[in-house]
Formats: C-alpha cells, structure tokens, sequence
C-alpha cells in the first residue's frame, strides 16, 4: 500500500492544475494557441498547469524524479518517477470540447504504481492503487469512490476508441486501425483525450483504445486504471505495456485478439 502523503499530494496536484484549466477554459480564444510540431499544439493553459502541478510535486517530495510533457525531465536520481501531463486534449480544449484532462502517473522502480486521471469539466477523478484496484470519485458518489471495473462485452454494440502520436507512420497506422474497424463493422472513434479514453474503459464506458506511438506521459495513468479495473494493456507486439513502449492496446481483455489483428 502507498504511502498516504503520496496519494494525496498527487489528488492534490490533479485537482489543482485541473482548477487552473477549468477556469481558463471558459474564456479561451483559440487565436492563442501555439503549435509545437506540425501535429501538435501547446497553449498557455498546459504551462499554467504545469507549472502548478510540479510546484506541488516538488514541494512534497524535492528529490523525485519528474517527466512532464512540456518541462521535459528533472533526470533526479530516484527510485520514484512522476509522469505528468497537465493538459491532455489540447485541441479539444482549443476547441471548447469538454473532453480534456490532467494524467498523473507514479512509478516505483519502474513499475506503475499509482494512476490519476481528473476530468475537470466532467468533475470526474479516476484513481488506481497498485494491488488496490481502481475507483471514480464523482458528485454523485460518496466519498469513498465507487470501485471500477472493465465492460463484459466481447460482441454486438462494442465500443472503441483510438489515438496516434504526431509522426507519420503513427498517423497511417491509427488510419489503417480506424479503416478495418469501421469496415468490419466495429464502432471506432477518436475522443481526442487518450487519458480519458484509457478512463473510460476502466470505467466499462467503451471496451478498448488502441494508441500507436503512445507518449508515457498521455497513458501511464490509464494504463493502470485498466489494469486495476480488470482490463488488458499491452503494446502492439503483444508484450506486457512498460513505460520504454511506443504502442499501447488497453481493453476489457475480451476482444484484445481482434485489436491486434485490426492493428497489425
């Protein structure tokens, strides 16, 4: 079990950077946005957030290593190892889309051990404990959470959702992915928010996401709120997902051999 300290410092800082968003949210003039690559974008928003996520994790625990999307990696020497990403959906957020969140991934000695995805427009936060299983805490539920578990379906209104990462051959394999799904008469969206859609799944909400060229910082939450909510993630070749992956398949288990086929 974590330490209690660690569990509330990382709430602590999802909910806080998610405040930062929520407020900006409201008055955001897309004319504001930056582009970082040819396929993506940074708008003050993510630095806000950032900027309070990391001042919170740095406070409580100064010698831990942190990667964070836009501030890169502090390359401390720890067992500990915070994966953050203050702002993930940006173009949904530029677009005044709800579907964005904060991820909050802790690894120790490489191995996930804590997972937090915050919704702030949904007010929906999703949190995994290693050996704990996974829970959502909500306004309509109690303060405890309510336990999350993966969907049982395998057959008929299956739901699936999908991401890429910026390079080309990222881009053409989530074409490809989305083409054989859709032809074969799957359901396949694009959500925008690849913390949220790994949410939704440890939810039971949609059964699978696939992600090629996956970013540790957009998955390394999601992966273990599927895990802990019963689900299947690994990376397109079939190996269990770790934080050196660059593909990621998390689904309810039940249909996993028919993602890696529609992918590979």
């Amino acid at each position: 079990m974590l330490d209690k300290q660690i569990k509330e410092v990382a709430r602590e800082a999802a909910q806080e950077g998610g405040k930062i968003l929520y407020s900006r949210f409201q008055r955001f003039d897309r004319g504001q946005v930056k582009l970082k690559s040819d396929h993506e974008i940074l708008t003050q928003a993510d630095l806000a957030s950032e900027k309070k996520i990391l001042s919170i994790i740095k406070k409580a625990f100064p010698k831990h290593r942190i990667i964070s999307e836009e501030a890169g990696d502090n390359k401390k020497d720890s067992d500990y190892l915070w994966v953050v990403d203050p702002l993930d959906g940006t173009t949904n957020f530029s677009m005044h889309n709800p579907l964005f969140s904060v991820s909050i991934g802790l690894f120790y000695q490489e191995r996930v051990v804590l997972g937090i995805v915050y919704a702030p427009f949904l007010d929906e936060l999703y949190l995994a404990e290693v050996g704990e299983g996974a829970k959502l805490y909500s306004p309509g539920d109690s303060s405890r959470g309510r336990k999350m578990g993966v969907s049982e379906i395998s057959e008929g209104k299956v739901l699936n959702t999908f991401c890429h990462g910026s390079k080309e051959k990222d881009i053409k394999r989530a074409v490809n992915y989305h083409k054989k799904q859709k032809l074969n008469d799957f359901d396949c969206r694009q959500l925008g928010s690849a913390a949220i859609e790994l949410a939704f799944v440890a939810a039971g909400r949609t059964e699978s996401i696939v992600i090629p060229g996956a970013h540790p910082w957009d998955v390394a939450a999601g992966v273990l709120l599927v895990r802990e909510a019963g689900g299947k993630v690994t990376d397109s070749q079939g190996r269990d997902w770790n934080l050196k992956s660059r593909d990621m398949l998390a689904s309810n288990g039940l249909i996993y051999k028919q993602l890696l086929r529609s992918l590979n």
